[in-house]
């Protein structure tokens, strides 16, 4: 996972990568069936698996989570001038689809529990919206770095306006939440496999639902919705999002150690606090009592008058010793592509991202790995532990 050269220690790096052991046959039975284009049984296969993971009844594999996201939208009815609450807290995929319909994002805080959009503020936005007549066509939570956001009070909230929730789980799979998994409770759940993510396909995405009707129209959308017949007929326009047959094989090979990747996550997670308890300023992202975080991403909390140096300059500190590490997500209402965009609260995520830095979290990592990165941040206090 980190490669060797003649400068120093191979590089550390924050997400990457890791190979189970299982794809190459998967892939080798891919060619040797000839589907290498975007349907075939590896499709069927990875769709069928991430069914049974996610305990949803089905599931259309695509080209990546923000295509999920794009057809997920579309089919609850987003389009232009709608209104569209999300979590500020989040990878901007999460949202751009949102501006992709000609609709418009409304922001909300997170709460300081969980780090997930905060219940109490979306139903505040709600009934405010409400009162200026503007019903928003869906609510986007974020999953974020891997913990569940609490659905039950979010969909509490939702409920008396009939506002469909679309979960945002790109970065959650194998998480849980109240015993099912994380996003599960939505109307539909995004994930991503994208390169960083717990398992990968390289790239690629899903749309996971119970509602076979919306899943079987994602599937026509991302397939330039075709209708039936003999010649290309076409009464919508569609896109070209499905997965390919190729890296549906990828996901299965990769699907299989998901168990052991979380229990990898959480042990990386487990090894950081300990080894870094006891210094002043340093704290980490909370779990939440209702769920099994996969912790995708370690995220640790740096109070810069107490520890003695601020996340960036950690940052830059871990760089300098070849390992990559990265500021928490930059709220989207403090975004310039979102200038201007309505939100609710912010404080929250703004202290987030104020103070928060992702450490390597990958599932490759060694013990000697993880001390690399531990000694270095415990070098940048000011007591030095």
């Amino acid at each position: 996972m980190a490669s060797k050269d003649q400068k120093g220690p191979g590089r550390i790096f924050l997400s990457p990568p890791h190979l189970s052991g299982e794809e190459l046959e998967y892939v080798r039975r891919a060619f040797a069936s000839n589907y290498i284009a975007p349907l075939g049984p590896q499709v069927d296969a990875f769709e069928r698996a991430l069914c049974e993971t996610t305990g949803l009844a089905h599931a259309a594999a695509l080209s990546s989570g923000t295509a999920a996201m794009h057809l997920g939208l579309r089919l609850l009815g987003v389009g232009p001038g709608d209104l569209v609450l999300a979590s500020t807290l989040t990878f901007i995929g999460s949202v751009s689809p949102i501006r992709f319909l000609g609709a418009d994002p409304v922001f909300v805080d997170s709460d300081q529990e969980t780090w997930n959009m905060d219940p109490g503020l979306l139903a505040q936005a709600l009934k405010t919206l409400d009162r200026e007549g503007r019903r928003p066509k869906a609510v986007v939570p974020t999953d974020l770095y891997g913990q569940s956001a609490d659905y039950e009070r979010l969909l509490t909230a939702c409920r008396p306006y009939g506002v469909p929730v679309l979960a945002d789980s790109a970065e959650a799979l194998g998480a849980t939440y109240m015993g099912g998994h994380a996003g599960s409770r939505a109307r539909a759940m995004v994930l991503s496999f994208n390169g960083n993510k717990i398992i990968t396909t390289s790239g690629g995405g899903a749309l996971v639902s119970s509602d076979k009707a919306l899943v079987d129209e994602a599937r026509s959308l991302a397939q330039q919705a075709r209708d039936p017949g003999p010649h290309y007929e076409h009464s919508t326009i569609g896109y070209n999002y499905r997965l390919s047959n190729v890296l549906a094989a990828v996901g299965l090979g990769q699907i299989r150690a998901l168990d052991q990747r979380v229990d990898k996550k959480r042990r990386i997670f487990k090894y950081y606090q300990q080894a870094l308890a006891g210094l002043p300023g340093v704290g980490f992202m909370p779990e939440a009592g209702y769920g099994r975080c996969n912790r995708w991403l370690s995220v640790i909390l740096l109070d810069q008058q107490a520890f003695g140096a601020g996340p960036d300059q950690v940052r830059l500190a871990l760089e300098a010793e070849n390992i990559e590490a990265r500021p928490v997500w930059k709220p989207m209402h403090l975004q310039p592509v979102f200038r201007g965009c309505r939100v609710f609260g912010g404080a929250v995520a703004e202290d987030l991202f104020n103070r928060g830095l992702c450490l390597p979290s990958g599932t490759a990592l060694t013990e000697e790995d993880m001390e690399r990165v531990a000694g270095t941040i415990r070098e940048c206090s000011r007591t030095n532990v």
